[in-house]
């Protein structure tokens, strides 16, 4: 997976996805919020095994910016103003090819949590 980069990257023109195409011929269409609710980021993941926090309300997150991290990675802002998180090839290759069953397990930890992707209501 090492020599697997991406040949192009962009954003979709509703903000909502990014478009990724491999130098292997591999493309793949990641969600704004799969890719903010699986964010690499300390925020998300935490610092070690078990620390990482379940973040709902994501549903419609839009990507603000993607930033070139080195030639390995790019941090991606989001509408949420999180921009912790450092995605490199490597993971978002994971996202690409796990993406479906790493996104169904992200919902279901919403359900046991009595979360929603959907953003809450404020008081009134």
């Amino acid at each position: 997976m090492n020599n697997v980069w991406p040949s192009e990257l962009r954003v979709s023109k509703d903000r909502q996805q990014l478009l990724v195409t491999f130098n292997d011929g591999a493309a793949f269409a990641l969600s704004a919020e799969m890719l903010r609710v699986l964010s690499p980021s300390a925020e998300v993941q935490g610092h070690g095994p078990g620390q990482g926090v379940t973040v709902p309300g994501k549903r419609n997150v839009q990507i603000l910016s993607v930033h070139p991290t080195g030639n390995y990675a790019v941090r991606i802002g989001f509408d949420d103003m999180h921009e912790t998180g450092i995605y490199t090839w490597s993971y978002l290759r994971e996202l690409g090819d796990k993406g479906a069953t790493l996104f169904a397990d992200y919902e279901a930890q919403l359900a046991a949590k009595g979360m929603s992707r959907d953003r809450a209501e404020k008081p009134r």
